[in-house]
């Protein structure tokens, strides 16, 4: 396997620190060639120092002037702003892009990079969920392999190696139930921060371990899977194991089932997606039935935990409506994590804004640009008030 370049947008978050310890312990097959963060310049000057990538971007202007002198002495190019992250994804030196930004932050430089032909690894789900038909239509005209990272859909993918010609009946994306697994909604009304951010079994990042603790980041993953596979929302379902070792199931139309199991390390799904089609040695913990001697699977109570039914009616009515469930969503979570909403507050405000905001069957980039402005504009008045409208705009 020729050793790739990797570009890694997102390196300070949980993903991408994560993708950083992968490369670092394999350096004949990878080497970093990008590196981007938004706000956090302290750890991409520490990222870049180790690692000597051929040039970083800091999205926040404002911080360019640390990363540059902090840089300049070992000639790392550093390029600032929300313009140069997608021009940066165009370098021919590059052979493959993670992207690991968090939320709709993702989707422009995700498209930038597809039109260079550059093949993705794609850890931010939400380019899949408000754009899936703008992506996969761009990709396919690119010639170019989109890998999934999350640990489902990586293990979707792992299950129909050898199964090109074998249609899917069904897919099950497992979730672990999250934190509040069990929990009713007069529970759920009292909820803080701190115990939505104790997951049982993944470290990830705060909003995406939110998200695990609504059910949000699997109504996500569900709109994300049907994109990536060519499925229909019939043919997707969500079953919960809070075990996290089987990461999802794919069921053929003979009946026959296949999962992929392992413990739950987000390492492994970024390297399977980095080195594919090749599996390179790695010394990650090795699962050991022993250690788990049931494998529990129940229903996911969807009265409790309204997001999962939000996703599926988002991903029914297609359209732009995936991009306002997601623009809410993030508004609500940020509010939850700064203690401005309760956790039950969160699906009320992302139901209202679907109802509210403009619906359109075929948006173009600009108008899910323009839903995506409109969405969190509304979902802001929800919790701030009208007032709160000028500062959004």
């Amino acid at each position: 396997m020729n050793k790739k370049k990797v570009a890694i947008l997102g390196s300070t978050g949980s993903i991408g620190t994560q993708a950083l310890e992968v490369i670092e312990s394999n350096p004949q097959y990878f080497e970093v060639e990008i590196l981007t963060a938004q706000n956090n310049a302290g750890l991409l000057i520490k990222q870049a120092i180790k690692h000597r990538p051929n040039a970083v971007v800091i999205g926040n202007e404002e911080l360019y002037k640390k990363v540059k002198e902090a840089l300049e002495p070992l000639y790392i190019k550093v390029f600032c702003g929300e313009k140069a992250l997608e021009e940066i994804v165009e370098f021919d030196s590059i052979d493959i892009i993670l992207t690991a930004m968090v939320g709709f932050a993702g989707l422009k430089p995700t498209i930038k990079a597809i039109e260079a032909k550059k093949n993705i690894a794609l850890a931010n789900k939400e380019t899949l969920v408000v754009a899936g038909k703008m992506i996969t239509e761009k990709a396919r005209k690119a010639g170019i392999n989109i890998y999934p990272v999350d640990s489902e859909h990586s293990a979707i993918f792992q299950c129909l190696a050898g199964e090109f010609y074998n249609p899917i009946e069904k897919i099950y994306l497992t979730a672990s139930g999250g934190p509040f697994r069990g929990k009713d909604r007069d529970f759920l009304k009292n909820v803080k921060k701190e115990a939505a951010l104790k997951h049982p079994n993944w470290d990830m990042g705060c909003k995406i371990t939110i998200d695990s603790a609504t059910l949000m980041n699997k109504g996500l993953e569900v709109i994300e899977a049907k994109w990536l596979f060519e499925l229909n929302t019939d043919q997707i379902d969500v079953i919960v194991h809070p075990q996290s070792i089987i990461h999802s199931i794919v069921q053929f139309k003979d009946g026959s089932m296949k999962a992929q199991m392992g413990l739950p390390d987000m390492k492994l799904p970024i390297q399977y997606a980095l080195a594919y089609p090749k599996r390179i040695y790695s010394d990650f913990k090795r699962f050991n039935f022993l250690d788990f001697p049931e494998l529990t699977f129940e229903q996911p109570d969807r009265e409790s935990f309204r997001n999962l039914d939000l996703a599926f009616y988002a991903m029914k009515k297609d359209g732009n409506m995936p991009c306002i469930l997601n623009a809410a969503n993030e508004v609500a979570v940020a509010a939850f994590l700064k203690d401005q909403v309760g956790f039950l507050r969160m699906p009320e405000i992302i139901e209202k804004t679907m109802a509210s905001v403009c619906f359109l069957p075929e948006p173009e980039y600009d108008d899910l640009v323009r839903s995506d402005k409109e969405a969190r504009i509304f979902a802001r008045e929800l919790i701030y008030g009208p007032s709160h409208k000028e500062s959004c705009l």
